[in-house]
């Protein structure tokens, strides 16, 4: 029975059609791509861009709402619809929800993040627990859905063999944008390049450091000529070539971690090492909730926390949200 019930599963996502939609936020494209392949499917990749007034309402107002969206890649937004939609972010969710409607509901829709509206409205909705989202078909998770497993990891080695030639230990230091939550101003930066100093004092070791494209370039920039002073390697866009950030991943053996993304610590997390968010003033929100949580649960560690690191486990979810995506689907193809 079991065998026969797995082979079920399995046949489900055989070359089904899949339309993966984001808003060209990285970290969107990325959750969604992630439960995509972890799904087994090779999905057409849409970079959503909504005109107004479908970008004000998105995804409430669907009145004409495919003249107001454009792939940004040029592809065309039209029949024959996919077998199944993944849309993560909130104008993503225009798209997955007109999906639905479009194809006579044959369109299995999954919306990952708060869609805003009712998640009634989607097959699935994959929500973190600190959104508070009720629904009987949401499924809530801790961090952000990756790709980051130890197979990921190991091609991130293999990509970049030279970074095993660093000086050890060898920090990442993950860097994002101000938000809502976390300002990263010169204080915070002051603050944490004094952290940094004592811990290169204390123990040597190197500096991967990654920015990110919310990163400001005027940031990148201080952020370069400070980094100068220690070993390592520093990455902040394009002009430095090559974007190691699977080889920092796979070859780092702690993070330190700006607090503004969810994505970028959950992906930290996942890497089974020690993981400190640098955060001199807490953060506030929704955010400040994860981080809590994170560090209730032991995924969290102290900025010199190389001494936890038999203890810490991967914050991995991938696999078990596409599981439960996978059986609500067979569900409704069985309607």
């Amino acid at each position: 029975m079991k065998t026969a019930k797995a082979n079920q599963l399995a046949s489900v996502t055989t070359d089904a059609p899949c339309w993966v939609i984001s808003d060209g936020a990285a970290g969107n494209e990325a959750q969604a791509l992630a439960l995509a392949r972890a799904l087994g499917l090779v999905p057409r990749v849409i970079s959503l861009q909504v005109s107004h007034p479908w970008d004000w309402l998105a995804p409430r107002l669907r009145l004409a709402a495919r003249r107001g969206m454009h792939d940004r890649h040029g592809g065309v937004i039209a029949s024959p619809w996919p077998t199944i939609a993944i849309g993560c972010g909130r104008r993503a969710a225009l798209l997955t929800r007109c999906l639905r409607d479009w194809s006579d509901q044959q369109c299995f829709t999954v919306q990952i993040l708060d869609p805003r509206i009712a998640p009634a409205h989607f097959n699935v909705v994959i929500a973190p627990q600190h959104d508070h989202l009720p629904g009987d078909n949401v499924i809530e998770t801790l961090g952000g859905l990756n790709a980051v497993d130890e197979a990921w990891l190991a091609d991130g080695r293999s990509e970049f063999p030279s970074f095993s030639k660093l000086a050890g230990p060898r920090r990442a230091v993950l860097i994002g944008a101000s938000n809502a939550s976390i300002a990263l101003d010169d204080a915070y930066f002051e603050a944490l390049f004094a952290a940094l100093e004592r811990l290169h004092a204390r123990h040597g070791g190197c500096f991967l450091v990654s920015t990110s494209r919310r990163t400001s370039r005027k940031q990148v920039e201080r952020l370069r000529k400070e980094f100068s002073r220690w070993p390592g390697i520093f990455w902040g866009g394009s002009g430095d070539g090559e974007n190691p950030y699977r080889g920092i991943l796979g070859w780092a053996e702690q993070f330190i971690v700006s607090g503004d993304s969810v994505n970028m610590i959950s992906e930290a997390c996942a890497t089974a090492r020690p993981v400190h968010v640098f955060a001199p003033i807490p953060a506030t929100g929704k955010i400040g909730s994860f981080h809590q949580t994170l560090l209730d649960q032991g995924y969290l560690t102290s900025v010199d926390g190389l001494a936890d690191a038999a203890s810490i486990k991967p914050l991995r979810e991938t696999a078990r949200v596409a599981a439960q995506v996978r059986q609500q689907w067979l569900h409704a193809t069985k309607r």
